[in-house]
């Protein structure tokens, strides 16, 4: 879209005093973190490479913490152990940002593009807004490695299973053998009926994962016999950080969590993410259908600590996108943009900190697990829409009747091809496949 210097040097400074404001914000909110997951891998890497240790025996000093990735994870990361300590700590916050940027660029630039608003700008927002929410700067602060894993599995389900792509369920493989929760994204194509996906996501997490036993037998056998059963070596499950069920049942009673009460609360929850996977992926809506496996892979996840919440911001994007495909002065407009900035900020708060020593009475119980509720209420209420392409016919077969609507009353539908493209905006824009 063409604009005029005015508009573009308004741009600039807007995004200019946004990144002050977000800089400012981060000075005063973000906890420094000095890297320690980092800190773990390198130290664990150089144990393993220059001192003849087992990878999996160390420890990052005065801690319990040590490496509890799989060895797949220890052969990507090995180049690590020739970096010096600054060098790794570049790579790792490049990494992240690029990844994210990307990442964010594929589900924003539809909004953009039916919008109308200027692509660059739009983006730089976005990644301003990022910097500020809380799960993508302790994941940056700590060296985590969820942007990576997102992205992985972001290229998989945005990018090559709409596509048909032969290669669809690789990205999702070589996530779930860097670490093992990806790995639900595989039942997510199987319970959609992606049989083709899952096997090569399958084979492709069997195939790295012999590749690592071949090259390190020693540690693949700590892993898959020890390391991996060690719970004491993650972390306490009632830590506030641990926004997951197992996490809210632990807080209940941190001396005796009940696991009957867990496992009955993962159940029901994988019931409703199951049902609506399904139809996320019957009307062609593989956002979503991401959204809701990131969202209860953080609700089922015995340990989901904040950093890992990284996985809502698709299900917080596709809100906005939900919110700015309604008709303007729509009341579900509003609605949609409203829950979108409200869970944006609460996880930007850190509020679930306030109660970081005392999480009993009925208030430590709603505060402490605010964002496992986000969590279940975007796995809840987040929309499905049907796709329909410019004839009328619905994605997944048949037609469309007039009005018709699949969880979107009131949302202009588009072939997923037609997201983000000159016609898919002409088709917003003259109404004929606005529905509801």
């Amino acid at each position: 879209m063409a604009q005029g210097p005015g508009r573009a040097i308004a741009q600039v400074v807007g995004v200019v005093v946004l990144a002050v404001a977000v800089a400012a914000f981060l000075s005063v909110a973000a906890v420094r973190h000095g890297f320690f997951d980092l800190r773990v891998y390198y130290g664990a890497l150089r144990f393993w490479v220059h001192d003849g240790g087992e990878i999996y025996d160390f420890l990052k000093p005065g801690t319990q913490y040590g490496f509890t990735y799989p060895p797949f994870a220890a052969l990507v990361m090995l180049p690590m152990a020739y970096l010096p300590w600054t060098a790794a700590i570049v790579v790792s916050v490049t990494a992240s940002v690029a990844v994210s940027a990307v990442l964010i660029w594929w589900l924003l630039d539809p909004i953009a593009r039916r919008a109308g608003w200027t692509r660059w700008f739009a983006l730089a927002v976005a990644l301003c807004l990022a910097a500020a929410f809380e799960p993508m700067r302790e994941t940056v602060n700590f060296g985590q490695v969820n942007m990576l894993l997102l992205f992985l599995v972001g290229a998989d389900l945005l990018r090559l299973v709409p596509g048909g792509s032969r290669w669809a369920g690789v990205g999702v493989g070589l996530a779930t053998a860097i670490k093992l929760t990806p790995g639900i994204f595989v039942v997510y194509l199987l319970v959609t009926g992606r049989w083709r996906a899952a096997l090569t996501a399958t084979g492709t997490a069997t195939v790295v994962t012999l590749l690592a036993a071949a090259l390190f037998p020693d540690a693949s056998r700590e892993f898959w016999t020890t390391a991996l059963w060690n719970t004491g070596r993650v972390g306490e499950l009632a830590f506030v950080s641990n926004q997951s069920l197992r996490g809210v049942v632990a807080r209940l009673d941190p001396e005796h969590p009940s696991t009957i009460a867990w496992a009955a609360l993962v159940l029901a929850t994988l019931a409703v993410w199951v049902g609506r996977s399904r139809s996320a992926a019957a009307a062609g809506d593989e956002a979503t259908g991401l959204a809701l496996t990131g969202a209860v892979m953080c609700l089922v996840s015995p340990v989901t600590w904040v950093h890992h919440l990284v996985w809502l911001l698709p299900a917080l994007l596709l809100l906005v996108d939900n919110g700015m495909a309604a008709p303007a002065r729509n009341r579900r407009r509003r609605v949609l943009l409203a829950a979108a900035a409200i869970g944006y900020a609460l996880l930007c708060s850190r509020i679930v900190w306030s109660w970081e020593k005392d999480f009993t009475g009925v208030d430590g119980f709603l505060g402490s697990n605010t964002y496992v509720w986000i969590s279940l209420a975007l796995l809840l209420l987040l929309p499905v829409r049907p796709w329909a392409t410019p004839s009328g016919a619905v994605a997944g077969g048949g037609a469309a009747p007039a009005g018709s609507a699949v969880e979107a009353p009131g949302v202009a539908q588009l072939d997923q091809a037609d997201r983000g493209t000159a016609a898919g905006h002409r088709h917003l824009v003259g109404g004929p496949l606005a529905v509801g």
